[in-house]
């Protein structure tokens, strides 16, 4: 069946430049008027259930009446005003409400807008926090193999090279330290001796807890973080954790940090930051990482500052999430959807090319021999009435916490009939 096309689309379409996919061959995308709860209503007239909550950012659902509130009430306030030299409430009250819900003393928030620039943040703190304390060479990071931490060009250096995105940029930046996780004894002994023979080289650890998203939907026990902790203070190194994906409930525990008793010295957030309504991140470090720039020398600051970071529209839909995180009913709706996606999705290991099918708490994969192709497989999807974007080898589910059982059943439906055929 063909639908109508709204005149912005084709008119205009010719100055967009579309993400990850090659534009002269894909599907056109499909226009979208509005959005309610777990769905998005296309200019069409369709409604999609959408699993995968914009890139895993709308947790609470779409035009969340407490958030939108919020964001109404600030931007009759300040919709925005400079984080240099200035200071707001919203960004304040954000800072010490995250700084409460972080284990340990992650006491100190440095905003910035988007993901992948909060991770830079991060890696440039580690790497100042050595500078600043004396010590030379302290200039790699170590990362992992099936880790993904952004697009930007030093969060693509500690990318895992073979995940392919970010391959043409080979011999660019300068080159990290990408290992395998220490997932057992031998691995472990590995990377405890990788650490010991490149411990002067290594200004920090970074890795994405429990989950690793966008380079496959890969997951480990937190018995690797602990181990990532352990092997961290044996050789004086700074650790980051990446809950850019995980970070707000997705796994079950409001920070994987928290749940896996395993306190980073940086961790840094995004995405479901403000309930998937405005961009925001943050890199939050420990006592020890903000006393190395606490100086009465200027040279010993953090020179940074993204000309948006703290926005207060952005911080008041933060607070406002938070508000409804504190409420408690997203524990009891991630361990819904994982029976759900757990029960809806097994039977898509008898799929052709199926390898695995896995839940972790609000996440559903089901994971191929071969790279799947997303574009015909959105449509196909959409179809069904669901918005499911597949990436890589993996078909998976990520829902906004709000959708319902009948919702869910549509999803894992939808990737069932597509499959399997039936």
């Amino acid at each position: 069946m063909t639908f109508p096309t709204p005149d912005w689309l084709t008119q205009d379409a010719r100055n967009v430049w579309r993400p990850y996919c090659q534009m002269k061959t894909a599907p056109a995308p499909l226009a979208v008027a509005r959005t309610q709860g777990a769905r998005i209503i296309l200019e069409d007239g369709r409604e999609l259930v959408d699993g995968i909550a914009s890139w895993w950012t709308a947790c609470h659902g779409y035009n969340h009446p407490h958030i939108r509130a919020a964001v109404t009430a600030q931007l009759e306030r300040a919709p925005h005003v400079m984080f240099g030299g200035l200071a707001h409430e919203p960004a304040y009250r954000l800072a010490r409400r995250l700084a409460d819900l972080l284990p340990g003393d992650l006491n100190h928030v440095f905003f910035a807008e988007s993901g992948s620039v909060s991770v830079e943040i991060a890696m440039k703190m580690a790497l100042q926090y050595w500078i600043n304390r004396g010590v030379a060479g302290r200039t790699r990071f170590l990362s992992f193999q099936g880790g993904y931490h952004g697009d930007t060009l030093a969060t693509m250096t500690i990318c895992d090279p073979e995940e392919g995105m970010h391959s043409l940029f080979a011999g660019v930046m300068p080159s990290q330290i990408v290992t395998a996780l220490p997932v057992d004894a031998a691995s472990e002994a590995a990377l405890d001796a990788l650490m010991g023979e490149k411990a002067g080289e290594i200004a920090a650890i970074i890795v994405e807890p429990r989950i690793q998203g966008a380079g496959g939907m890969l997951f480990h026990s937190d018995e690797v973080l602990r181990t990532l902790r352990r092997l961290a203070d044996k050789h004086d190194l700074l650790l980051i954790f990446d809950e850019i994906f995980v970070g707000f409930g997705r796994t079950g525990d409001l920070f994987a940090c928290s749940g896996s008793g395993v306190t980073p010295d940086i961790v840094t957030l995004s995405k479901a930051l403000t309930g998937g309504t405005l961009p925001l991140s943050a890199a939050i470090a420990r006592s020890k990482v903000f006393e190395a720039f606490w100086s009465d020398d200027a040279g010993a600051a953090l020179m940074h500052g993204p000309t948006y970071m703290a926005n207060p529209l952005a911080c008041a839909a933060a607070n406002a999430s938070l508000d409804i995180f504190e409420t408690g009913q997203w524990k009891a709706d991630v361990a819904r959807i994982n029976a759900a996606l757990a029960d809806g999705l097994e039977p898509c290991r008898a799929a052709p090319g199926v390898v695995d099918v896995r839940t972790y708490g609000a996440i559903g994969v089901v994971e191929f021999d071969h790279p799947v192709e997303t574009g015909p497989l959105c449509m196909a999807f959409a179809e069904h009435g669901c918005w499911i974007r597949p990436m890589g080898k993996v078909v998976y589910l990520t829902p906004p916490y709000v959708t319902t059982n009948a919702e869910l059943a549509q999803l894992t439906g939808a990737i069932r009939a597509v499959l399997l055929g039936k």
